[in-house]
């Protein structure tokens, strides 16, 4: 019997093109796979009005596949963060019917869902495919921190040092993971650290 899908979990899917003048895609690192996935599938010049936002990460791989689909705009930068102003003016700035395709780590899709859905986006424009790290973007529910890329259970906490579990429960609002306090009652209480999120 398989395992219950935990309810607040997002549910990814494939990117695939849809009608529309207007495409905007933002990925990092492995996303950039499913975007030349989906190029494979598409008509001559579906690129010609396309807007991709790229972080590559620490090792620069796909940026030459993306810029070789020639879209009409491609930005690359350092960290989602740095990405952010540029996604949410294009976002302020979009015409009617603007597609959405968010592609890569869960922390990239959730963020880029929360711009998107505060910019007064549709939820059915916007298309979600995970690739790449499970890594997990995680809130300390003690001190409201958000730690980024965390891949082990549990987790220390970057902003107040507490050793977190971390839930399966997402806040689609925060875009994270929620952590609790593991050791509560005895904090010289240690588990050990498993590497679970890869």
């Amino acid at each position: 019997m398989a395992a219950k899908s935990i309810i607040s979990r997002p549910v990814y899917g494939t990117l695939s093109a849809q009608p529309g003048k207007h495409h905007l895609f933002v990925a990092d690192a492995e996303g950039a796979l499913a975007i030349s996935d989906l190029a494979a599938k598409v008509p001559a010049g579906f690129f010609a009005d396309a807007h991709i936002i790229f972080i590559p990460g620490n090792d620069g791989k796909h940026v030459a596949a993306l810029e070789a689909l020639n879209p009409a705009q491609f930005y690359q930068g350092p960290s989602f963060a740095s990405a952010l102003p540029r996604l949410k003016q294009t976002l302020a700035n979009a015409h009617m019917g603007l597609r959405l395709y968010l592609a890569g780590t869960e922390g990239l899709i959730g963020q880029a869902m929360q711009a998107a859905l505060e910019a007064g986006i549709d939820h059915t424009a916007i298309q979600t495919e995970h690739r790449g790290s499970l890594a997990r973007r995680v809130q300390c529910v003690h001190c409201k921190g958000i730690t980024e890329s965390v891949t082990t259970q549990p987790a220390t906490c970057s902003h107040c040092g507490l050793l977190l579990l971390v839930r399966d429960h997402y806040s689609r609002r925060l875009a994270a993971f929620q952590g609790v306090c593991i050791n509560a009652e005895d904090r010289s209480e240690i588990p050990p650290t498993e590497e679970i999120f890869r």
